[in-house]
């Protein structure tokens, strides 16, 4: 439950420093006294977005704070899941906000992601504003009163994970239809470009070797007359050539070897020279004979290689091995096109067998719901009697749709304040104050069944008044038994009577302009509260009697 809240620099709010006690608690004020600016900075701690406008005129920065006792909840896994410290005894949410527009949250003092603040803020307090009275005409919002008090929250999350499975294998079959489509329509220009690719004989390495082979037939004569110009120099002179120079060098150092010691290492020398030239004139002589200009293989190259250029234009790559991956693609492409039908028969039963599954457990939410659509039925009809509303009908309406996120179910509250009227769409015929009474009926039976620490009302008494407004009063006071804390925002002094606490917001002029305040009233300036309340601002002695009467209900 909320121990204390601190404000400071917020709106009209110079500085607040409040704490707050379980049970029912009230909070009183006149219009525009600022009550609404409090429950605004409740409504950062709980994430919403923050504007730098709410940020008191002149002031740098401001901070809204909120402690909270967590030690009859168990929301450890919470600060588990997010690494945050957890004291159970004390949990502090904070918010700062700059005039320059920058906002920080905090949990326990550790900075969070303003998703995080606002996920666990969803399980501390349930802000209930007159707005959310419109609320009651949306579906999901029937919808989900009825998986709240069926305590279907386990098959709801079984139903929405087979949902998205389903919705998964749904996506799988739509996509291999499109790709089937896709490929049906292309199938003779993909067969055609195959056969281009297939028909060039394409290997890895070949434009390489095709161009250096180009390259060579093309200088042919130079290539000749360079291989027979070497030859020449190396074994054909008049002298013999190098290789014959290289031979008669080393008889003669071989011939004086015995008696001058450095020509044998020399004649060594000299002989391995000639071996290796004689090697090379020979290679030469080879190469020389090998080398003949070709005209037919020339085209050939020319042709394949001209081939493979164009096969690279075309398709926008560069390399060879580029155009064998994508030769490789279409085969698979093919393939796919060929066994597609196989391929799509088992993707269209896994589909079934999903939306088979989601049927099951939509019916199993179906029947949960109507078992707990006849408990709303009886219970609230129940709770609606004692407050104003004898002849009320109230019924809920749940028929087929098509399967969705949350099953098959729209659900429809059908509602009748008096017999002689048929039942008809809650929206369509209950009053404001009506739809307050049965939001308020609706919120202490979903209280029992969700352990959220804090609840506050904005102001749901609206359009009721006198003995209404006191049973109203009694429903929130049982709210807040069983640590739970509930503080009720109200007009009315049948309300306001009934709080174990009771808290006043007022405004005040200061040097530095008007300011909010809120203070906890005493006994006696609970009475004056209330008789002002009932008589206005001139309060009466009648008033001040008929306050203290209303204080002894509870006392």
């Amino acid at each position: 439950m909320l121990k204390h809240l601190y404000i400071k620099n917020f709106a009209l709010i110079d500085s607040l420093d409040m704490d707050f006690e379980p049970g029912f608690s009230v909070v009183t004020g006149e219009t525009g006294a600022g009550k609404s600016i409090i429950l605004g900075a409740i409504a950062l701690l709980l994430g919403q977005r923050a504007d730098s406008k709410a940020i008191k005129q002149g002031a740098a920065k401001c901070t809204i704070e909120a402690h909270f006792d967590l030690t009859k909840y168990e929301m450890s896994q919470f600060f588990q899941e997010n690494d945050i410290d957890y004291d159970p005894a004390d949990c502090i949410l904070r918010r700062e906000l700059t005039a320059a527009g920058k906002s920080r949250a905090f949990i326990n003092d550790t900075p969070v992601p303003l998703t995080t603040m606002r996920q666990l803020g969803s399980q501390l307090v349930d802000v209930h504003s007159q707005h959310q009275n419109l609320m009651l005409q949306d579906g999901d919002f029937q919808m989900g009163v009825l998986d709240i008090i069926g305590n279907n929250q386990a098959e709801l999350s079984a139903f929405k994970s087979a949902y998205t499975g389903y919705l998964a294998a749904r996506q799988a079959v739509a996509s291999m239809r499109r790709e089937m489509e896709e490929a049906q329509r292309n199938e003779d220009f993909m067969r055609f470009q195959l056969k281009e690719l297939k028909d060039a004989m394409l290997t890895e390495g070949m434009q390489a070797e095709l161009e250096q082979e180009s390259e060579t037939l093309s200088h042919v004569e130079d290539i000749k007359q360079a291989l027979y110009t070497a030859g020449q120099k190396l074994a054909g002179s008049e002298q013999g050539g190098i290789v014959g120079l290289l031979r008669e060098a080393q008889r003669a150092m071989a011939a004086i070897a015995d008696v001058f010691a450095p020509a044998a290492e020399l004649a060594d020398r000299l002989e391995s020279c000639y071996i290796e030239t004689k090697d090379i004139e020979q290679e030469i002589s080879s190469q020389e004979a090998s080398v003949d200009f070709d005209p037919q293989r020339q085209q050939e190259v020319d042709d394949q290689l001209s081939r493979i250029y164009s096969l690279q234009k075309k398709h926008g790559v560069e390399t060879v091995e580029e155009l064998m991956a994508i030769a490789e693609k279409l085969e698979q492409q093919l393939d796919m096109l060929d066994n597609s039908s196989d391929e799509l028969s088992l993707l269209e039963k896994k589909e079934q067998q999903a939306l088979n599954k989601c049927d099951a457990l939509a019916a199993k939410l179906t029947d949960r719901r109507a078992k707990a659509a006849r408990k709303v039925e009886k219970e609230l009809t129940k709770r609606l009697v004692p407050l104003g509303i004898p002849k009320v009908r109230f019924a809920v309406d749940i028929s087929q749709k098509a399967l969705s996120a949350d099953g098959r179910d729209k659900v429809n509250f059908l509602f009748s304040a008096n017999t002689s009227t048929a039942l008809q769409p809650i929206s369509e015929v209950a009053s404001g104050g009506e739809i307050a009474r049965v939001m308020l009926s609706l919120k202490a039976m979903i209280s029992g069944e969700v352990k959220l620490p804090t609840i506050i009302f904005d102001e749901v008494d609206t359009g009721v008044s006198g003995k209404i407004a006191e049973m109203m009063a009694t429903i929130m006071m049982e709210m807040g038994e069983n640590d739970r804390q509930v503080i009720s925002i109200t007009h009315l002094p049948q309300i306001a009577a009934r709080g174990r606490v009771h808290y006043k917001v007022y405004k005040e002029e200061t040097d530095s302009g008007t300011v909010s305040l809120m203070k906890r009233l005493n006994a006696e300036e609970r009475v004056m509260e209330l008789a002002q309340m009932l008589s206005g601002s001139e309060v009466t002695d009648a008033a001040v009697a008929n306050a203290r009467e209303l204080l002894r209900i509870d006392n």
